[in-house]
């Protein structure tokens, strides 16, 4: 059942901005649900939820066409507070609140630590705040959003583009996650089933992001899971099977289980695992509207 969504009202972009596909029949093939349910958030973004008992899952996507579009744009939220040298958790949907309404969608971000501590890269406003060897999602304005595995030789981490470590570079947007699911179109190995199978093989809540670079679309994912019969969650290897029906060349798992959560400015869409509700987590992947980026 889909609660509590509003449709936003706003002005289209001056590049007149397509309508979203909608899910693709390969997904709807996968899925099989028993109910679609679909709502416009911003001219060129919209939000799925999908019902199926073939898990059961309980899918929820945010669909949101960015080539080209000067008004939209990626930021790491954080908590507005972090303590022991800049670590700390809040709940995405209280880092949607003190970011403000230009947010459109936002998903939980990266693994952590017990102490808050992102265990990847993180990366905002181009002032890298964390760096490790692990796979990452990266954005700047004007350029298509990057998936891999940043590699640094000591004075710049290496994206698609050099981000110094010490200065930053003013805009880019990255954030860690694990592992990666769909590289240049190929399913990455075996996805951690044989080295984490309780990780990988087992059915968990998943957050997810991909991208087309056929059509320039990015798809935010998130799978409820550990409330049979409503939702069972996904293996990893059924969320890459998710990606490849979208039709993406890259995608990245982000953190799951309880941490998984879906929030837009109506508010959290999705069920959460905890039976305490959304858990705070370390950071988020927010699409937010930025007309400012738009050169009249």
């Amino acid at each position: 059942m889909l609660l509590g969504l509003a449709v936003l009202s706003a002005c289209a972009a001056p590049d007149r901005p397509g309508r979203p596909r909608g899910i693709p029949p390969a997904a709807l093939s996968l899925l099989r649900p028993d109910s679609v349910r679909t709502a416009t958030i911003y001219p060129g973004v919209s939000y799925h939820y999908l019902w199926s008992p073939r898990g059961p899952w309980g899918v929820h996507v945010v669909e949101a066409g960015i080539r080209g579009r000067c008004d939209l744009a990626f930021e790491v939220l954080r908590p507005t507070v972090r303590w022991g040298g800049g670590q700390g958790r809040a709940r995405v949907s209280e880092m949607v609140e003190d970011t403000g309404p230009t947010v459109l969608a936002a998903v939980n971000g990266d693994f952590f630590t017990p102490q808050g501590a992102p265990l990847g890269v993180e990366v905002v406003d181009g002032v890298v705040g964390s760096w490790t060897a692990r796979p990452s999602f990266a954005w700047r304005a004007g350029a298509d959003p990057w998936m891999g595995t940043a590699v640094s030789d000591g004075r710049a981490v290496l994206f698609g583009w050099p981000v110094d470590r010490r200065r930053g570079d003013g805009e880019t947007e990255a954030i860690g996650g694990f592992p990666d699911l769909i590289d240049r179109g190929r399913r990455v190995g075996d996805l951690e089933v044989d080295g984490r199978p309780s990780f990988a093989a087992a059915r968990h809540p998943r957050t997810a992001v991909g991208f087309d670079d056929a059509d320039g679309t990015v798809w935010l994912v998130v799978v409820d899971g550990r409330q049979t019969p409503y939702s069972a969650g996904m293996t990893l290897p059924e969320l890459a099977s998710l990606f490849e029906a979208l039709g993406v060349e890259e995608a990245l798992n982000l953190d799951g289980g309880g941490s998984s959560a879906l929030v837009l400015a109506s508010g959290t869409m999705n069920r959460p695992s905890d039976v305490t509700g959304e858990r705070p987590v370390v950071n988020a992947l927010a699409l937010v509207r930025k007309p400012s980026g738009c050169r009249f």
